[in-house]
């Protein structure tokens, strides 16, 4: 009812938006009851008032800047733990527009990772022993203001507490409200399987989502186990899908620098059944002209038949390179992949398909380094391998586009 609302809700992957069962899909379960009309092609809704609310995505750390001189009197972040802080902030710079009838705000939604920087927002109403959210201070609205002489932001439990420091200052409000699974009755009673889903992931995984601990971090071995893993001769040949995912680096090997990362590509094939095999493991160090060269021999060794993955760094350079190295592969299909999230997260759907054994890994001569890796991840030690195998996991199971071909 407000005629100046101009909102915006932001999902890191456009996919998370406008795929099945997305932001999209469900704003059509609330707005058009608000009289709102759809304008698809846009992914905007307008109201009767003549508000709106968009719906967009940051794809890349660079996707922030197309925002600027832009205004929002209202901005939403879906899993803000997915985007990056420099994303956050450039954002906050765009909430604007007191006209619109209502003080412009943010609200996020998310789930708990420690190696986000939501983690440090969010500090205070942690306890810092058990994890998990403090009872009495779930919904304390607190504020803050950023220093004038660095980067850190400046607490207080009021505004008179920041303004009787520095009388300049200007703060703003924050606060973090506390959700469980109990509170979304609808969806339990919806899905009763939802919570049996959660109760099935891997020890770390489950805490952070069904627990809402934010401290729990995996050590080596708790991700994964070698007895997880069947070793078999072959695989079978009802193969429904396969790729070949690329974790990549750039050093060669030195004096200087002794044991630098390597290039891994892991071949993952999915049976009809729902079984993935590691087919094969290759691995590499070079320069950038060296890498590309493996990566290119491989996939003929490989054979059209396989997918190419390739993991897109994130940033104007990233989308170059892989743009070039999709060129260097014509005549193979080739997915682009951006990973959000850390590499523990990313790493937690292979993870719970090796326990409940539903990962086979071919006979050969490179499995002892690869699962020598896998036990050691996460830690101190390379993962280029663990990359290259969660990465094809998550590409054989997710619904997406072959974007090049």
């Amino acid at each position: 009812h407000h005629p100046n609302l101009r909102g915006v809700v932001f999902r890191r992957i456009g996919a998370n938006i406008t795929g099945g069962g997305g932001l999209w899909d469900e704003s059509y379960r609330m707005f058009p009851h608000l009289g709102g009309r759809p304008r698809l092609a846009e992914r905007r809704w307008i109201f009767p008032s003549g508000g709106t609310v968009e719906f967009r995505h940051l794809e890349h750390e660079t996707s922030a800047d197309a925002h600027q001189g832009l205004q929002y009197s209202l901005i939403i972040f879906d899993e803000l733990t997915h985007f990056t802080e420099g994303q956050f902030w450039k954002l906050v710079s765009r909430l604007r527009g007191a006209e619109a009838g209502h003080r412009p705000m943010i609200r996020c939604t998310c789930n708990p990772d420690p190696d986000s920087f939501v983690a440090r927002l969010v500090e205070w109403y942690i306890d810092q022993e058990t994890g998990t959210a403090i009872p009495e201070r779930s919904g304390v609205l607190r504020y803050f203001v950023r220093s004038k002489t660095g980067d850190e932001l400046i607490w207080g439990n009021s505004r008179a507490e920041l303004l009787a420091r520095d009388p300049s200052c200007q703060p703003k409000s924050f606060t973090f409200i506390k959700s469980a699974l109990e509170d979304n009755a609808a969806l339990e009673k919806g899905d009763p399987s939802y919570r049996a889903n959660l109760m099935a992931l891997p020890r770390v995984e489950r805490e952070r989502l069904l627990g809402g601990n934010w401290k729990v971090r995996p050590n080596a071995g708790t991700m994964f186990r070698r007895e997880w893993f069947g070793i078999v001769d072959a695989a079978p040949t009802d193969l429904a899908a396969e790729i070949r995912y690329w974790d990549r680096a750039a050093t060669e090997q030195s004096t200087r620098n002794p044991d630098p990362d390597w290039t891994a590509g892991v071949r993952v094939a999915r049976d009809r059944k729902g079984t993935f095999y590691i087919m094969h493991v290759s691995r590499f160090r070079g320069t950038p002209a060296k890498v590309e060269q493996g990566i290119v021999t491989t996939a003929g060794q490989d054979g059209q038949g396989v997918t190419v993955g390739i993991e897109q760094d994130p940033g104007q350079a990233g989308v170059a390179e892989a743009q070039y190295l999709v060129r260097a592969l014509a005549g193979y299909t080739v997915q682009t992949h951006h990973p959000t999230g850390s590499k523990v997260v990313r790493a937690g759907p292979a993870s719970s398909q090796a326990e409940a054994g539903n990962v086979k890994i071919v006979r050969g001569p490179w499995n002892e380094a690869f699962l020598s890796e896998l036990e050691n991840f996460p830690g101190k030690g390379h993962d280029d391998q663990v990359d290259g195998f969660t990465g094809a996991i998550n590409a054989l199971t997710a619904k997406r586009k072959i974007l090049f071909a």
